[in-house]
Parts: C-alpha cells; structure tokens; sequence
C-alpha cells in the first residue's frame, strides 16, 4: 500500500504515540510505503521547527532536522502530478492530493477536515490515521 500522510500527521507520528506513529512504524518494517514529496518534506522541516514543538522534538533525542531527514529516508518521494484547478477548501492542502497523484498512492492520511470532507480524490480515499484498518 502506498500511503501519502499530510504533514501534520507526519508530525505527530514523529514526536507522539498513536495511530500516525503506527504509519511510521510499518513504514519501517517495509508493510507499507510512506510517499511524500520535496514540497511536504519542507513544510514538515517549518512546522516541527516551531517553538511549540521543541519539548516534543528534545524529548525524541534527535534535532528537528534529524527527524525530518529519516522521515524523508523513509518515505519515497515523488513529484506532484499538476491539478488544473484547486480541489480543496484551503488551496495549501491541494499539495498533499497533488503529491498522491503523482506517487500513485492508494491511501491519503490526515487528520485535516478540509481534506477529509472529500472522503476521496480521484479515487484515492482520504482517512484518519484512526480509521484504518477499521
């Protein structure tokens, strides 16, 4: 399975317990294929780099950086397919369905209702990390 988790629910399996890390433990043990793209890998690279999640990331023992790049070793990465129109509700989300597209991805993660309000995209279901394998 080849599974595009937007960033925030690559964040929390990074720094956090739960299903997001489950992703990232299977990932590791090669039962699924995490996908992202240079674009996501850099909004991963800001967002875990706030303040807010310094606690987070020193608890981890690894520097923000560290995180990102073993995420990234992890992930294979793929270029995003162009949409000829926005798709979804808050124009920055349509990264995450472009970069599904272009890495042929038969599952989005995420935890964004603008995302999950589309339940699919072109096919590709859109879930919480809780829901699956439900």
């Amino acid at each position: 399975m080849r599974i595009v988790a937007d960033t925030n629910t690559a964040l929390s399996g990074l720094l956090w317990q739960g299903p997001p890390r489950r992703l990232i433990d299977l990932a590791r043990e090669r039962a699924l294929t995490l996908c992202t793209s240079t674009a996501l890998l850099a909004e991963l690279a800001e967002v875990i780099g706030r303040a807010k999640f310094s606690a987070r990331v020193h608890d981890s023992g690894l520097a923000a950086a560290d995180l990102v790049q073993d995420y990234a070793h992890l992930a294979e990465i793929a270029e995003p397919a162009p949409l000829t129109e926005p798709v979804s509700r808050d124009p920055d989300d349509d990264l995450v369905l472009a970069t599904a597209l272009g890495a042929e991805a038969s599952l989005i993660v995420t935890g964004d209702r603008d995302l999950l309000t589309l339940g699919a995209f072109r096919d590709i279901p859109i879930l919480a990390a809780a829901d699956i394998g439900r």
